[in-house]
Order: C-alpha cells, then sequence, then structure tokens
C-alpha cells in the first residue's frame, strides 16, 4: 500500500476497515487516483501530486467546488477531504469519448450553467492572463527555459483580457479536459470530475475550454452555446467570446506545462504536451478573423 498508509489511517475511523489493496486508476496528469473499498463501499481517492499548489491550485476552493457540485448531481460525493488527499464515493464510470461529449453538450451546457450560478462564492480566482505571469516567474525560478510561444500567449492573453474584461467572476471548473467528463454505467448520466482548479473567474472560459479541449466543431458551438444561453440562435457576440476563450484555454494549458514540467514526479511527456497546446494558439492566433473577434467580444 505504501503511499497511502497515512490517509487509509485517517479513513479506517470514518469509513470502515479496509478490504483488500487500493487499486490504483488511469489518468490523471497532476495527482495518483485510487480506488479503495471500506467497510463495505467503494471509494475514489486522490492524492494530491507535488507542489500543486504552484499550478494555481487551492485545495479549500476544490473540496468546496466539489461539495457543490456533488449537490447539484453533476459531480460525485465527496465523502473526506483531507490534508494530502480528496475522498469521493466512486462511481462506476468510463471516461466519455468525444463524440458522446459532442452528442451530449447541451447536457454538459447546463450542468456548467447550475454551476456558474450557484452563487458559490470560492477563495480564489481563475484568470489565464494572471496565471501566465504567475507561470512565468515560477519556470524562472526553477531555472526552465519559457519557450518562444509563450510571449505570444502572453500578448494575446492580454488583448483577450482588454476585450473580456474579468468583471463579474463566477465559480467555474476551468479544467474540462475530456479525462474529466465521465459516464456512470447507472443510468448513463454525464458528470464532471476533478474540480481542483475550481475558481472565480470567466464562465465563458468553461465554454471555450470544453470546446477546443474536446476538439469542438463550429455546430457543436452553436449547440453548446444554444443551450448555455436558454435556446435560439447564439449570436455573433457569443461565437466570438467562445473563440477567444479557445485560444486563452491553449494558452494556460501551455504555459502549465512549462511548469509542470519542472515540478511534477508523474511519467509523463509535458513538454510534448506544451506544444501542441502552444502549436494550436500559434495557428489560431494567425486567424485573420481574430481582429474581428476582439473586435464583436
Amino acid at each position: 500500500m505504501g503511499e497511502l498508509d497515512d490517509i487509509v489511517a485517517q479513513l479506517e475511523p470514518v469509513l470502515g476497515a479496509l478490504e483488500g489493496e487500493p487499486q490504483p486508476l488511469a489518468g490523471g496528469i497532476t495527482n495518483r487516483n485510487f480506488r479503495a473499498r471500506f467497510g463495505g463501499s467503494d471509494y475514489m481517492i486522490r492524492r494530491h501530486g507535488k507542489d500543486t499548489g504552484l499550478l494555481g491550485i487551492d485545495r479549500e476552493a476544490e473540496r468546496m467546488a466539489s461539495e457543490a457540485a456533488a449537490h447539484l448531481e453533476i459531480a460525485p460525493e465527496v465523502v473526506a477531504a483531507l490534508p494530502d488527499g480528496l475522498v469521493a464515493r466512486f462511481v462506476s464510470c468510463r471516461q466519455a469519448s468525444a463524440e458522446e461529449i459532442a452528442g451530449r453538450v447541451s447536457e454538459i451546457a447546463l450542468a456548467l450553467r447550475s454551476f456558474h450560478d450557484s452563487g458559490l462564492q470560492l477563495p480564489v480566482r481563475f484568470w489565464v492572463p494572471d496565471l501566465l505571469s504567475d507561470y512565468a516567474r515560477i519556470a524562472a525560478e526553477r531555472g526552465a527555459a519559457l519557450p518562444r510561444a509563450y510571449a505570444t500567449a502572453v500578448a494575446v492573453g492580454s488583448r483577450i483580457a482588454e476585450a473580456m474584461p474579468l468583471s463579474l467572476p463566477q465559480p467555474c471548473h476551468d479544467d474540462l479536459l475530456p479525462g474529466n467528463i465521465i459516464r456512470a454505467h447507472d443510468g448513463g448520466r454525464i458528470m464532471i470530475v476533478d474540480w481542483e482548479y475550481a475558481g472565480m473567474g470567466h464562465p465563458y472560459f468553461d465554454l471555450g475550454n470544453l470546446s477546443v479541449n474536446n476538439g469542438f466543431d463550429e455546430a457543436t458551438d452553436d449547440s453548446l452555446l444554444s443551450a448555455y444561453h436558454g435556446g435560439g440562435a447564439p449570436s455573433d457576440v457569443q461565437r466570438a467570446r467562445l473563440k477567444l476563450m479557445r485560444l486563452l484555454s491553449d494558452a494556460r494549458e501551455g504555459a502549465w506545462a512549462v511548469v509542470q514540467s519542472g515540478i511534477s514526479e508523474l511519467d509523463f511527456d509535458f513538454e510534448a504536451y506544451g506544444e501542441e497546446h502552444f502549436g494550436r494558439l500559434l495557428a489560431a492566433a494567425g486567424d485573420p478573423e481574430l481582429e474581428e473577434w476582439l473586435a464583436s467580444a
């Protein structure tokens, strides 16, 4: 069992005796995840990765967001928040496929809208232009060189911030990668997991982050916007804002990978991950329609 000894010792008095050995779960590029059985019930244990606070993660915000999402029935129930891990009730599930995510985008849009409108006040702000500055400083302190694309990410982020200022922050998930959208085997409902980057941010970042990370086409983007705003065809302003937040999402992912390459102990190619997202950002930033999106937004 090893690395989970301390967590198990904290959980057994509350959940019952551990049955068998905790089993590692696939996925996760920040933490280590395990399935464990206590007192006849299964749970998911996520052990926090090394120095994750440097990535902008606030564990109290994560707990609050996870509990609020569970209350909205869009995430698994949280049973314990420990200093070095989070424990949730295990949901028999699988990662939703790209086709399923696109096909059920209206359901996901409504789930996000319910969280954005929940009134939850998280103790941390999430805003990518600020994160880019923080990540650059941390990388410099760790002796990591910034790729050439980083300057473009900062410049694009500043222009988007001017067009779409964070004036009325709302609670957001901020990390809608494919692996964080699951389909429960019981009834097939879609749920959103991994709320560790949750913070008070721009709700359109969640929409753009969901769109670009899951490869949405124009029609799926329109379905996302329509469902999120209660029906009807999206406006040009809404489409422009979504396009810009797709860029901001890739700026964040690329910068995040730069920091992770210097601090993470996980076996993952963060350099290649960063190059992928910076490459997509550079391509989008060269789109001749960028000026129109900024003007519309």
